[in-house]
């Protein structure tokens, strides 16, 4: 299984930690860093997260890390993050 970022994946990244920084920068860095690394779980265990079934027929995923909610596909052998965001976050 390969990991794949999208732009707006990497895009609310960025965002988290802009908006996480001026209070506390190391913090908002073990943050974006702990979330980037949360995928590599879903590369031996891609199906762990729950299926977002409004989005078939393609396979949309979703898997809560802490407060942060992160969306993927899978297609094939790839494994695509969509988007994150904290659950405190209305979307």
């Amino acid at each position: 299984m390969e990991l794949k970022w999208t732009r707006k994946a990497l895009s609310d990244l960025a965002r988290l930690y802009e908006f996480l920084a001026p209070v506390n920068k190391p913090a908002a860095a073990r943050a974006v860093q702990a979330l980037a690394k949360a995928p590599a779980l879903l590369l031996t265990n891609p199906r762990i997260g729950d299926q977002l079934f409004e989005f078939e027929p393609r396979e949309v995923r979703r898997l809560l890390v802490g407060h942060y909610e992160m969306r993927y596909e899978i297609q094939e052998s790839t494994l695509y993050m969509l988007r994150l965001w904290p659950t405190r976050e209305d979307r």
